[in-house]
């Protein structure tokens, strides 16, 4: 690793801390219906939204109705996605004449890009046509963005508020989300993506000659469009069936750190909004300090690890899985980036990392998303373990628990611990199935731990909303196609309804003033609680499957066997 390798982990982390209360206290105002400098570009855009829809803004609803409101939404985007890819033959803007999906891909697609997943057991440029990635899953990365930062709303509504029913509208929610945060950014990002070198035409493929004389078929494509917001709104599906390590969705240096900066933006400025909302904004570094530390933590962890030099590779570093342009720290950033924030993007084959670094990643996704996490996703995953930190340490200082005022009773604990098992059930009990069945071994490229390994990241990735893969597991069949749609669902409607279910209970109690013996949450002492108890209900229930898979490769390796 090399100094130049250092400074720019510190320039990432140092843009990040920067841009936090800048982008922060702009979607503060958004949120809270102040006036900013995007209202006069967009705000006639929301009005005609809202009558074209017959919405009423100013109305707001308690968390059932906003519960009704958010499925009801989601299962409509879903059945277009699904539709769409079905007919897709018979659709405009296909001029690769791709024919129609399989039902069970479909299914997989819909729900994935509707659940801001975006896990693909398909090659985008040889699957989906232009129209179905325009109209499908780039609209979808939108909205599914903006449904998680509006079940964060409606969370600081109810933890905020008091005595009342209503937690906000959830149509403005998502409009304001979008029109106001989303989409301004993406439009940037977008145009200086495209000056680099991302494609975004609409011309049928190039067949052009190779330099050995071989015919070669070049996709192109309006992808710029979408890795904007595949990135902004920590989506992860790629144009192109490499993802980000394709010269076409990721070609300069340039490009890789914007995107890279981009994956986690939002994420870490939300919780600089967060602060404000709840008028403490010492609560909101509070939480951005712990995501930090769990974040450089396991960044730390992988770059030794995959800097370590082994025997079995003659003491080279490992550069299988990893674009030369990018080299071995830029791909390790990314990893622990992109499963840090429910991304999904690669740039790099995670297969390919060394068995304790694809551990990291595969960590990062088991404590719940919640080190910065999806945009809204990973925020409200953290209050979630905030509540549980919160109970723990009122049973061990004899004191109601309260947050911000608020009492945490007997609901709000056990709707954080469905909350909490229901993406964990899922990892547990599919893997499991998986590597016990034949349709599940079926489709691995490696034996041994490192094939159980493959496993485990795809029901790891699925439960937790991140979309990312090994790259050695053939995901594209019936069996994975469905478990891992209905891991998705799961994994993210799961934590969604207890989160609403919290946050309406919330918004009825009263708000008992500070005193003296209020167990404060704004300091370093509740840091390392909150810490220990991510890593401790997080971390300790998947640790008998990792022994299992990356701890005994690693092992293994260091003896000299490889899977």
């Amino acid at each position: 690793m090399t100094t130049q390798d250092l400074i720019q982990i510190i320039l990432f982390i140092t843009v990040l801390i920067g841009l936090t209360p800048i982008l922060g206290n702009y979607m503060y105002k958004v949120f809270t219906g102040n006036k900013h400098f995007i209202l006069p570009v967009f705000g006639w855009l929301e009005k005609l939204t809202y009558k074209f829809s017959g919405i009423n803004p100013d109305e707001e609803t308690n968390w059932k109705s906003y519960t009704f409101g958010l499925l009801m939404f989601n299962l409509i985007g879903f059945v277009f996605v699904f539709l769409i890819q079905l007919f897709q033959a018979y659709l405009p803007m296909n001029p690769a004449n791709l024919s129609n999906v399989s039902w069970h891909s479909a299914f997989n697609t819909a729900v994935s890009f509707m659940t801001n997943t975006n896990w693909q057991g398909y090659a985008g440029e040889t699957t989906l046509s232009y129209f179905v990635q325009m109209i499908g899953l780039t609209v979808q990365n939108f909205v599914s963005a903006a449904t998680g930062i509006a079940v964060l709303l409606a969370l600081i509504r109810g933890i905020s508020r008091k005595t009342t029913e209503g937690l906000g509208n959830f149509w403005t929610d998502i409009t304001r989300s979008t029109l106001y945060v989303l989409l301004p950014l993406s439009i940037l990002l977008a145009i200086v993506l495209v000056g680099q070198g991302v494609v975004q035409n609409f011309k049928t493929y190039e067949t052009v000659q190779t330099l050995q004389g071989a015919q070669q078929v070049i996709p192109m494509g309006p992808a710029a469009s979408q890795i904007v917001i595949k990135q902004m709104g920590t989506n992860g599906g790629g144009f192109f069936n490499s993802n980000s390590s394709h010269p076409f969705e990721n070609p300069t240096p340039l490009s890789n750190f914007l995107q890279m900066v981009a994956i986690l933006l939002i994420p870490v400025a939300l919780t600089y909004t967060y602060g404000k909302m709840v008028d403490s904004t010492r609560q909101g570094w509070t939480v951005f300090t712990a995501m930090l530390i769990l974040f450089i933590a396991g960044l730390i962890i992988s770059l030794y690890d995959e800097y370590s030099a082994n025997s079995i590779f003659g003491h080279l570093h490992l550069m299988e899985g990893k674009e030369t342009r990018f080299g071995i720290t830029n791909s390790i950033l990314w990893s622990a980036a992109t499963t840090s924030a429910s991304n999904g993007s690669v740039n790099a084959m995670h297969d390919s990392l060394s068995p304790i670094a694809g551990m990291m990643a595969m960590i990062n996704i088991m404590l719940g998303e919640i080190i910065f996490g999806g945009v809204g996703a990973g925020l409200y995953g953290m209050v979630i373990f905030i509540i549980i930190t919160v109970f723990i340490a009122g049973l061990m200082v004899g004191r109601t628990p309260e947050y911000l005022g608020k009492k945490i009773e007997t609901f709000e604990v056990q709707m954080a611990i469905i909350a909490v098992l229901a993406p964990n059930l899922v990892i547990q009990i599919l893997s499991a199935w998986a590597s016990v069945s034949s349709y599940g071994l079926s489709s691995l490229n490696n034996a041994g731990p490192h094939g159980f390994s493959e496993i485990l990241y795809a029901y790891s990735s699925a439960a937790g909303n991140n979309g990312s893969a090994f790259a050695g597991l053939n995901a594209n069949s019936v069996f994975y196609n469905l478990t891992l749609g209905f891991g998705m669902l799961i994994g993210r409607f799961g934590v969604i309804i207890p989160v609403l279910a919290i946050a309406g209970n919330m918004n009825k109690k009263k708000i008992t003033p500070l005193s003296a013996g209020t167990f404060r949450t704004d300091n370093w002492l509740f840091i390392g609680l909150l810490i220990a108890v991510i890593l401790t209900v997080g971390g300790l229930t998947h640790f008998p499957a990792l022994s299992l898979g990356p701890l005994m490769d690693h092992l293994l390796m260091n003896y000299g066997i490889t899977f």
